[in-house]
């Protein structure tokens, strides 16, 4: 099967072909229909983040059907439409997956970084940590609900429930989150690039009562704000922005750093965390949300070739929603 790879930081990725293994004991493999691109895999692709092997083929937002299972595989059957996310295995056995925080076990892997991923036609997963989807929705929309969706929900609940929500970066996860928020009666300020009036258009379509450029301070005090955008500096600028007793979680799994700012940014109970991984049960309970909501995935779809052009976009924010690479349909027999 063709993928495409990544040998080395720095350089496009290349369709290479790809013999998979059969599949292991608790393995599926897997037909990909799409898979999302996200903004972890221009992380990856940079460099940017620890203990890469290359080559490696990146994705972790893949939706596909059971083609193969393994001898212990009960869960799913061939034909069966699955989802696999960020989370592709965790140890079940150190303090944290104890706990029930699989998501920061100390020996987890992850699908697109530390074990191959869905830019590709056929990708191999464990069943253990595969999310069932519906088969009657088109593939490239469910995509961005494996990360973005999942993710960014991590983030939404650990923002706190109060009504005023900003949103830092207005890209596949925020465009997500902000119908999520509407639906459950919050107002949402929307934070983007400089300039972005499309950005900002898109983001008062999808219901935010306010968008503005992110070194803009909003008209309104937030109660809590969630930084997808990768940008330290906006650390201060966002706890400039929440009140007192305010929360700012950052989403994402790499940021640039952050710069001093005065301690009277923090005063009053204002607080700082940061969001890692995901759990399955996270899976189970936002993709039941999203059904009951009938959340909707803005997509720009690329050929699996095209992931090197995919990738550039997002980079350039030149996409409104989330780039999916969608697999070639079958040719004749």
């Amino acid at each position: 099967m063709k993928a495409m790879r990544l040998a080395s930081p720095g350089l496009p990725l290349r369709l290479e072909e790809v013999t998979l293994p059969a599949p292991g004991e608790h393995q599926v493999r897997i037909t990909v229909e799409a898979c999302g691109v996200c903004r972890t895999d221009l992380h990856l692709v940079d460099g940017e983040l620890p203990h890469i092997h290359y080559p490696i083929t990146p994705g972790h937002e893949i939706v596909g059907v059971v083609a193969e299972t393994g001898p212990a595989v009960t869960r799913f059957r061939p034909g069966d439409r699955v989802g696999v996310p960020w989370l592709a295995q965790a140890c079940g056995l150190c303090r944290y997956c104890r706990a029930g925080q699989e998501n920061l076990c100390e020996y987890a892997r992850f699908t697109g970084y530390s074990v191959d991923g869905g830019y590709a036609e056929e990708v191999l997963a464990d069943a253990r940590f595969c999310l069932p989807l519906p088969a009657d929705v088109p593939a490239a929309p469910l995509a961005p609900l494996l990360c973005a969706g999942l993710i960014g929900y991590r983030a939404y609940r650990a923002a706190g429930s109060g009504t005023n929500l900003g949103l830092y970066g207005f890209g596949a996860a925020a465009h997500l989150l902000a119908q999520v928020a509407r639906a459950q009666g919050r107002r949402v300020f929307a934070f983007t690039r400089p300039g972005d009036l499309e950005g900002q258009a898109f983001a008062r379509d999808l219901g935010a009562v306010w968008a503005g450029d992110s070194d803009r301070p909003p008209p309104d005090p937030l109660d809590a704000a969630i930084l997808f955008a990768p940008v330290g500096a906006l650390v201060p600028a966002a706890l400039a922005a929440v009140r007192p007793g305010g929360r700012v979680v950052c989403a994402g799994i790499h940021m640039s750093d952050i710069p001093r700012f005065p301690y009277a940014l923090l005063w009053g109970e204002r607080s700082v965390s940061s969001i890692a991984n995901l759990t399955r049960a996270d899976g189970e309970e936002f993709l039941a949300l999203a059904g009951k909501l009938g959340l909707r995935a803005t997509v720009q779809t690329h050929p699996l070739s095209a992931a090197n052009l995919a990738l550039e976009r997002l980079r350039n924010g030149a996409l409104q929603g989330a780039a999916v690479l969608v697999a070639a349909p079958p040719g004749p027999p």
